[in-house]
């Protein structure tokens, strides 16, 4: 790892990840959740905070020696560490927003050492129902926070079937402008969630590719401070004049081969916000690596990349 020398004074501070310098992590399995349309309701609807939920089976995590493995029914082997166990994660089926116009989220809350702390979650282009999401929103949930991930598409994610010519002209369908409202929508009931009862707890956001580039939006729009950070994993369509609107510290994790997310972009970027923002790049990884690693050094790198995420969230909401 190695920190470059900062060309002004509010620049932010560039890490540069060589994967040759470190030792390898254990991987981890994804195993796909069961489909929500198999959960029953919990609660009725409810006017002005309304919500539907929905129940989905409580998920553990457990890091052994081997591996770490995401299931339902995991079996809880004697030389398990339980210092590095993770913790136990409620999940749920959501409607919010007001009687005549809802959004469908999925929310997952650590049960045990749970630090009040919530995150708003938004996604790539495949969607809140996605495993590869999911299995992330369950990982942040296991270190102690309230995890809340909307809907961003309404019900129309991107497909892996359909071609790439049909991408932009499904881009286009996407109103800014509604998802805007959606993202205000699903704030405000994470403010009235965990915030309402304790004024010292702290929100903060975290976006992968198409929802990583939002996240500057959001906290660009963010005039009451409702978020103290934000996390962009490889984003895209960032604004270079939406960032002068950010008052907050964002810590921006990319590789260096990935078209979409440049790295001279995302130091021009952290150095229009200041604040410490952190820009950390991993040699050699392209578009998507953290939550979606396809080998097992992509694995390594991601498992860095989440432990540099963990520890940036608690400095910022937790200390």
């Amino acid at each position: 790892m190695e920190l470059a020398s900062p060309c002004c004074s509010n620049f932010p501070s560039i890490i540069s990840i060589n994967k040759t310098k470190f030792s390898l992590f254990s991987s981890y399995h994804r195993l796909s959740l069961p489909p929500s349309s198999s959960s029953s309701f919990l609660s009725s609807k409810r006017c002005n905070s309304a919500f539907k939920r929905r129940a989905i089976p409580s998920f553990i995590q457990k890091k052994t020696s081997r591996s770490v493995v995401c299931c339902s029914q995991l079996k809880v082997e004697d030389d398990i560490d339980n210092a590095e166990a993770c913790e136990l994660v409620n999940g749920a089926e959501l409607e919010i927003g007001d009687c005549n116009n809802t959004i469908r989220a999925s929310l997952f809350q650590a049960v045990k050492n749970n630090n009040g702390s919530g995150i708003l979650l938004l996604t790539d282009i495949f969607g809140f129902e996605d495993s590869y999401t999911r299995d992330f929103a369950y990982r942040v949930a296991c270190n102690g926070y309230n995890v809340l991930v909307p809907d961003l598409f309404r019900g129309d994610p991107w497909s892996k079937d359909q071609s790439q010519a049909q991408l932009e002209q499904w881009l286009a369908k996407q109103d800014p402008s509604r998802m805007a409202t959606d993202i205000a929508t699903s704030t405000k009931w994470m403010v009235d969630e965990f915030m309402a009862a304790d004024s010292s707890r702290k929100l903060g956001i975290i976006g992968f590719c198409y929802g990583g580039g939002r996240v500057l939006d959001v906290l660009a729009r963010d005039q009451d401070s409702v978020f103290v950070t934000g996390v962009s994993f490889y984003g895209t369509q960032m604004n270079l004049s939406t960032a002068s609107n950010v008052k907050v510290p964002v810590l921006f994790v990319t590789g260096d081969n990935d078209p979409l997310c440049q790295v001279h972009i995302l130091n021009e970027l952290g150095n229009v916000i200041g604040n410490n923002s952190k820009v950390i790049v991993f040699e050699g990884r392209g578009h998507g690596f953290v939550h979606r690693p396809e080998t097992p050094e992509e694995d390594a790198d991601a498992e860095e990349a989440f432990m540099i995420m963990r520890n940036w969230l608690q400095n910022q909401l937790l200390e």
